[in-house]
């Protein structure tokens, strides 16, 4: 037997889906709340904060922050969300935990790695970590070296370098005729290359050039090409945040990034760091 639904009952199945329709859209964009109005709304921006020069700094004296992603994220919530800005003070174990739990809007200074990726959100980098390298600018076997490693690896180069880190295994898979010098601190690699006893001192890109402006008169620094361990170093935000508001704060990012104003921003940090050292 063949049933025919009414025309009316029709219709009200029409009306009825359509309206179900429209409450599954306003479900989703509610869904998709923003944060940042969520943060304009709660009037400040909270960054977590974990210590590592320049990128965040603090002063042990006053609790105050500074550091380069200090002024990224002080300058993003007082000029472009118009509300207050506070640092949480964290612990590297638990910027990624802290952010996860709503302890905080942005987590600073975070290295993009596929681990964090699967709890968090990266903006575009601020800038880059990878592996350089110093060198004694009057250094006759290094002299003509501009970017390529290559042309380092040499017998009678020595690479200085704290045994164990990232750096040592960046660089032990890229020297193959050249020596590595593994030391047990970063004091100790510096010394070698400063009392010329190594040619080359392998380091974080951002670490080395703290020790290039602490030491003007003999460093000069090399970003290899091709990178060694190349890295973005983003803000890091919850999963769960809208690409519209995403991309708001990336677009503060890249601006600022193209017209120079963050190396600006490494420079002032880096001379602090020195200073306060």
């Amino acid at each position: 037997m063949v049933f025919t639904i009414p025309h009316t009952v029709k219709k009200g199945l029409i009306a009825a889906g359509l309206f179900g329709a429209v409450l599954m859209h306003q479900a989703a964009q509610a869904a998709e709340s923003s944060m940042w109005q969520e943060v304009q709304k709660a009037g400040v921006l909270r960054c977590g904060a974990a210590v590592a020069a320049p990128y965040v700094m603090r002063d042990v004296k006053t609790g105050g922050y500074s550091g380069y992603f200090v002024d990224l994220c002080r300058d993003f919530g007082e000029k472009v969300l118009k509300v207050k800005v506070t640092f949480v003070d964290t612990n590297w174990d638990n910027l990624v935990a802290g952010l996860q739990s709503n302890k905080w809007d942005l987590a600073m200074a975070l290295n993009q790695t596929p681990e964090r990726a699967l709890a968090v959100a990266f903006t575009v980098p601020a800038t880059d970590y990878q592996v350089s390298l110093l060198v004694n600018k009057d250094n006759p076997k290094v002299a003509d070296v501009k970017e390529d490693i290559g042309a380092l690896d040499k017998p009678e180069v020595t690479f200085a370098v704290m045994s164990g880190t990232a750096q040592d295994k960046a660089i032990s898979a890229v020297v193959h005729n050249g020596k590595v010098m593994r030391l047990p601190g970063m004091d100790e690699a510096r010394l070698a290359v400063m009392s010329k006893r190594a040619d080359v001192l392998v380091d974080a890109s951002d670490t080395n050039h703290l020790f290039a402006l602490a030491n003007p008169d003999w460093t000069r620094e090399i970003l290899p090409k091709p990178a060694l361990a190349k890295q973005g170093v983003s803000f890091g935000v919850r999963r769960d945040i809208s690409a519209a508001d995403l991309e708001v704060l990336n677009i503060y990012l890249r601006q600022r990034r193209d017209t120079g104003e963050i190396q600006q921003l490494v420079d002032k940090a880096s001379i602090e760091a020195n200073a306060t050292k």
